[in-house]
């Protein structure tokens, strides 16, 4: 029998196949040169089910228990060998890398420690050990590009808006990211598609499917214009290197990210820009603040940088036609947050939330359950009013999610300062910002869940949408179950300590 007969096939696509097989493989006492690894990913473009469709092991396993009788019997309960814990996060991070030899890399490795040399990867000089580990280097900064490089575009289905982007990272890195976009922007529909495979966002889960060409996604959108203006104000002309620039950027991704049409002209007129900022500086005018870093002990004092710095906020076109930003207001050490949709006319106006007719409705009920409005915090999902203008009324208009992703911020640091261990969320936009898209204010209005920020939260109507249901018996149902809930809040909130 020649030795490339007595060699195992053994079949690798993720880091779970791989590390069934290698354990098999490892307890069989099969040494890594009688191993042939093939990897699985290299034929995943000829393949027409979902890239992470669960695949069977056992294949691989049967494969290798008919090369070899000795390997034949039930897959043992446990390992009998130790593995670090600082290989098994190294390993999984490789198992992301374009190389097909990652496999066989790893094995060996593993057989090595496994062996004795327990301490093998404390040997920096080592070829093994300095071959996984570049490789292990590769994969987190591929990891950092995708979140840093990735732009999406919106589009519209039947289902209203949705965000969809290309990218083309060097390794298989989507997989490990994915659950940082769905963190990041859980409010929002989206689809991020790279040649190799693709996830998916539909507020409540995340899913993966075969690759995409870039044609696939869209080319620009309405947004694109407005993230330029962006880029280009807070692109500093102080700060350029154009070497670090180049290695951090490579050009194979300036095709979709829009903000790179825009940096030639900010290169060369970067020397004008730095003047007029020095001449800036030197006339006591300081640039606007954005998401301050905060400082000081008292929330108080933390609330007030955060609405000074709000106050000239321009992250998203709101801030153009309404009068003011208008932050929240109340208790900084309130056990209890409300949190509304946004302003209205008389908010945008004075400046405070929940001053106009469905302010005094809230005011109404709560003083009906008990709830002293000056204990409580009350704030708004977004900052500005956004409004149609009709003759002399403004009339309200329900903002769009790119406006919500825009403020956000704001509410999660106001929240993250106070830390209340209850809050009420006031209508749909909230409660799907703070419970997440898939949130349905009709089925869940009234349960308790625990979000991000409270481990108390509650989401029920809005006082504006009560005073606007025309049917009187309507409007009377809603605010009886308006009150309930508040009721309800109000029982909790009296057992707090």
């Amino acid at each position: 029998m020649t030795a490339s007969e007595e060699c195992l096939s053994v079949r690798a696509t993720r880091w779970e196949d791989w590390r069934n097989s290698a354990r098999r493989l490892l307890i069989s006492g099969a040494a890594p040169e009688t191993i042939h690894w093939i990897d699985g990913r290299s034929k995943m473009g000829q393949r027409q089910s979902s890239l992470f469709a669960e695949e069977s092991s056992e294949s691989d396993l049967d494969e290798t228990q008919a090369a070899s009788p000795a390997k034949q019997g039930a897959e043992p309960s446990a390992s009998p060998f130790r593995v670090p814990k600082p290989y098994l996060n190294l390993a999984r991070s490789v198992a992301h890398h374009r190389s097909p030899k990652r496999w066989e890399l790893l094995y060996r490795l593993l057989w090595r420690i496994t062996g004795g040399e327990k301490h093998l990867l404390t040997n920096a000089a080592d070829a093994d050990v300095h071959a996984v580990t570049q490789m292990e280097k590769s994969v987190r900064r591929d990891a950092h590009k995708m979140k840093a490089f990735v732009r999406f575009r919106e589009i519209h289905d039947e289902d209203g808006p949705r965000f969809v982007a290309w990218h083309r990272p060097d390794h298989y890195t989507l997989e490990l990211v994915a659950d940082f976009f769905a963190r990041r922007f859980d409010v929002m529909r989206w689809a991020i598609l790279t040649p190799d495979e693709s996830a998916f966002w539909d507020g409540k889960s995340l899913t993966f499917g075969t690759g995409a060409p870039r044609s696939d996604a869209p080319a620009d959108d309405e947004l694109e214009e407005v993230w330029k203006t962006y880029y280009a104000n807070i692109f500093n002309p102080a700060r350029i290197k154009l070497s670090a620039m180049r290695a951090e950027m490579p050009r194979k991704h300036w095709a979709t990210m829009p903000e790179t049409e825009l940096i030639e002209d900010l290169v060369r007129n970067a020397p004008t820009r730095v003047e007029t900022m020095i001449r800036h500086a030197e006339g006591g005018v300081s640039a606007k603040p954005y998401l301050p870093e905060l400082s000081g002990s008292s929330t108080d004092a933390k609330l007030k940088q955060l609405r000074q710095a709000a106050s000239v906020c321009e992250g998203c076109d709101l801030h153009g036609p309404a009068t003011q930003t208008v932050f929240g207001v109340g208790n900084p050490n309130a056990k209890l947050v409300l949190v509304g949709e946004q302003p209205g006319d008389q908010e945008d106006l004075h400046g405070s939330p929940f001053i106009g007719p469905a302010g005094q409705l809230l005011d109404e009920v709560l003083q009906a359950v008990g709830l002293d409005r000056e204990e409580l915090y009350i704030t708004n999902t977004v900052k500005h009013f956004k409004f149609k203008p009709t003759g002399k009324r403004r009339l309200h208009v329900k903002p769009a999610a790119r406006e919500v992703a825009a403020c956000r911020p704001w509410l999660e640091t106001e929240l993250d300062v106070i830390r209340p261990p209850m809050i009420v969320a006031l209508g749909a936009t909230a409660a799907k910002v703070l419970l997440g898209p898939a949130f349905r204010l009709l089925v869940e209005r009234g349960q308790v869940h625990r979000s991000d920020h409270a481990k108390w939260t509650m989401a029920t109507y809005h006082p504006s949408a009560i005073l606007r249901v025309p049917n009187e018996e309507t409007r009377q149902t809603m605010r009886e179950a308006f009150s309930k809930d508040l009721q309800f809040a109000a029982e909790h909130y009296r057992m707090l300590p």
